[in-house]
């Protein structure tokens, strides 16, 4: 995707007050120390270890912006990225074959990242269709029909995988079947890889799937652990460097479990932590609130065995090698905020060509990052980085209009946490 059209997108999601799915590490500042170590320590040797940190803050901390940070890095360097929100409605964890369901429902691919291919319904038909490239060719690609001598090649290193589970590999032989020139009608096929993608998303019947696909089973919570190792496996298998999973824990998705289901769930934590190991290939990262190491009702303190191998966040600048990242020990400096402030302005002047001379020079855009802050009470509910990353391009706005003069600071101030409230 052209620089151009993704700065395009990055200011029309600032102009909104949201932050961007794409090029959020063109302004990002304070991460740069962090995300140097995850991508030396973690990133670099993903293939030949399983690894799994976590990431503390309180609401607006900034680990969704991190998250996406990470995202990108991640893409870029030649990983898939699955971004998995948890709740107790679609991705609890105390049912882990869901948790499964949404990591694949979730898959991005750098292919898809680099050409900008928005994330549909099934996103894991992309990483089956490019590994099939990959074991054919030696090169992902996403081309139509294939030839029946490529597809031979393919399944053969499939099949000879015997860390894969077999109706795993069946499943994925059947999709790269659609794709030979002796293949049913084209709505048939798509209508088969449909179904195909749905058994990896949980749905349907085993009945179904044996009479059709000649499967023996569905991805259940009996099977959900080995599903995720089988596609560690295929992940590495078709040229991937490794899957990066992030876990964002919704609002309250622990505080509102029965004590049963909080069982469950803290259990399949432990188990994703004792087993990290033989997930090669797979690096996680879980993001959740300081409660959730700390209540005394619902956190990890209930679960001594669960508390011990995790920890908690200490007060200190997040380190890769931690167990724990502590962004609320990360305290932002006036310097920072006038940083962000100068990145989006080049952001801007990339999104429209020719804008530069009706922007504030930086001692301007000093000041008035300095006068929004001023504004900007400690405690409120908006968080200061986005009211000034919204800001900002709405100052930018007003002077590429040349309207610029007539709007003060304040002024602006309020319109922008009018708009930031009522989200």
């Amino acid at each position: 995707m052209e620089d151009r059209q993704i700065a395009q997108r990055v200011v029309e999601a600032l102009r909104r007050g949201t932050p961007p799915q794409r090029g959020v590490d063109l302004y990002s500042v304070g991460h740069e120390k962090l995300l140097g170590g995850i991508e030396r320590y973690h990133l670099a040797g993903i293939t030949d270890c399983g690894t799994i940190r976590f990431l503390s803050g309180s609401w607006g901390a900034g680990k969704t912006h991190f998250f996406r940070v990470l995202r990108e890095a991640a893409l870029k360097g030649g990983c898939l990225v699955s971004n998995v929100e948890l709740n107790v409605n679609d991705a609890a964890l105390d049912k882990f074959e869901r948790i499964f369901y949404s990591i694949v429902r979730n898959i991005e691919t750098p292919l898809c990242y680099e050409a900008g291919i928005p994330q549909d319904a099934a996103p894991f038909s992309y990483v089956v269709r490019e590994a099939l490239g990959y074991l054919a060719t030696g090169q992902h690609d996403l081309d139509g029909e294939v030839a029946y001598e490529d597809y031979a090649a393919a399944r053969e290193k499939l099949m000879a995988d015997r860390e894969i589970d077999i109706d795993f590999r069946k499943m994925i032989e059947l999709y790269w079947k659609t794709y030979l020139p002796e293949a049913p009608d084209p709505s048939v096929m798509e209508q088969q890889r449909a179904e195909i993608l749905e058994w990896f998303s949980g749905e349907g019947t085993i009945g179904v799937y044996r009479k059709r696909f000649g499967v023996n089973k569905m991805v259940s919570r009996e099977n959900a652990r080995l599903m995720l190792q089988s596609l560690a496996s295929f992940v590495r298998l078709a040229g991937y460097r490794g899957l990066v999973i992030l876990f964002d824990e919704a609002e309250q998705a622990y505080s509102v479990m029965r004590k049963s289901s909080l069982r469950n769930a803290h259990n399949n934590l432990l188990m994703l932590i004792n087993n990290i190991e033989k997930l090669n290939g797979m690096f996680m990262v879980y993001a959740t609130t300081p409660d959730f190491y700390t209540n005394e009702k619902h956190g990890i303190v209930v679960y001594g065995a669960l508390s011990g191998r995790i920890g908690k966040p200490e007060m200190r600048h997040p380190a890769a090698l931690d167990t724990v990242w502590n962004f609320d020990a990360m305290e932002a400096s006036e310097d920072d905020y006038r940083s962000v402030a100068g990145k989006i302005r080049d952001v801007y002047v990339t999104a429209y060509p020719g804008s530069e001379s009706a922007l504030p020079s930086d001692e301007e855009l000093g000041t008035f990052v300095s006068e929004l802050s001023e504004m900007h009470p400690s405690l409120a509910s908006v968080r200061f980085w986005r009211v000034l990353v919204t800001a900002s391009v709405r100052s930018f706005d007003d002077r590429l209009e040349g309207d610029g003069e007539s709007t003060s600071t304040a002024d602006l101030y309020g319109s922008v946490m009018d708009r930031l409230r009522d989200e």
